[in-house]
Formats: C-alpha cells, sequence, structure tokens
C-alpha cells in the first residue's frame, strides 16, 4: 500500500523539480567566446617587422575593457615565433630604458595603447613564413591564465605605425 502513495507523491513534486529546472537555466550566463575574454576589444592591431631580419619586431595594438573588472596582463603568446614578452619604455636616471614590463593593468572602462616608444609586445625569432601582408595570431594572458586572441596584421619596419 506504501507503494502507491509513494509513486503519487513523486509524480505531483515532479513538476517542482522541472520548474527548478528550467529557471536555472534561465539564470545562467552565457561564457565568453573560446579564445576570448568578456568585454575586452582589440583594435588597431600589428606587428611590425624588425629592419635588420633576425631582430625582433613589435606588435602595437589598443586594448579597451568594457566589462566590469580590472584586468592585469602579464604576458603574451604570438604564432610564428619564439617566444613573446610584453614590454614598456620608461624613464629611467634620465634615459628611456624598454625591458619587461610589470603585469599591464586594463581598468574597467578604460583602453590602454600599445604604441611605438611605449608599451608593447616584443616577439622573437619569427619563423620565415611570418612576412608583409601576413597575419598572426597575438594571446595576451591575463592574471588567472585568461586567454584573448586576435589576429595582428604583419606590416614592413617603415610601415606607417
Amino acid at each position: 500500500m506504501k507503494k502507491p502513495i509513494i509513486a503519487v507523491a513523486l509524480l505531483a513534486a515532479s513538476p517542482l523539480v522541472l520548474t527548478a529546472c528550467e529557471s536555472a537555466e534561465e539564470t545562467t550566463s552565457t561564457p565568453a567566446e573560446e579564445g576570448r575574454i568578456a568585454g575586452i576589444e582589440i583594435t588597431n592591431a600589428r606587428l611590425v617587422l624588425p629592419p635588420v631580419s633576425g631582430n625582433p619586431a613589435a606588435v602595437y595594438f589598443d586594448i579597451a575593457n568594457n566589462g566590469d573588472r580590472t584586468l592585469a596582463f602579464r604576458n603574451a603568446e604570438v604564432t610564428g615565433s619564439g617566444k613573446a614578452e610584453v614590454h614598456d619604455t620608461i624613464m629611467e636616471d634620465g634615459k628611456m630604458v624598454m625591458g619587461e614590463a610589470p603585469p599591464i593593468l586594463v581598468e574597467s572602462g578604460s583602453t590602454v595603447q600599445f604604441a611605438p616608444g611605449g608599451k608593447h609586445v616584443m616577439v622573437f625569432d619569427l619563423g620565415q613564413d611570418v612576412s608583409e601582408g601576413s597575419t598572426v595570431e597575438v594571446t595576451l594572458i591575463a592574471a588567472g591564465n585568461k586567454r584573448h586572441s586576435f589576429d595582428a596584421a604583419v606590416q614592413a619596419a617603415g610601415d606607417a605605425r
């Protein structure tokens, strides 16, 4: 006699369980596209080849953070290269000095420019297949190993930066 009562109770409760599942699905946020960080927009991306073959190249771009949190970018990767480093040029002891940068903070609602004479991604050991007119994939790596990838057009050393 107990089995029919339990079965009736389970059937009566099933709409509540289904409603709870349906509500959970509706409130789930949509994840960022793979290889992208939600709210980050990259514009004006280009890799400028070195004037002397074998020297490092540089990647320049503008990065806008339309998200609601500050992001700290620590590293970069560039397809077709041996390695890439985030660099900055600063005044030190009265001289302009370029070297690896500490994490680059991009605050919510702000834009940071990676440009000649300032922040840039230094690209070492470029492969022979990276040439003017081609594109390379650049991946910026933020704290927490969050990654944001974008394409950069390859330009000759003398082209407008």
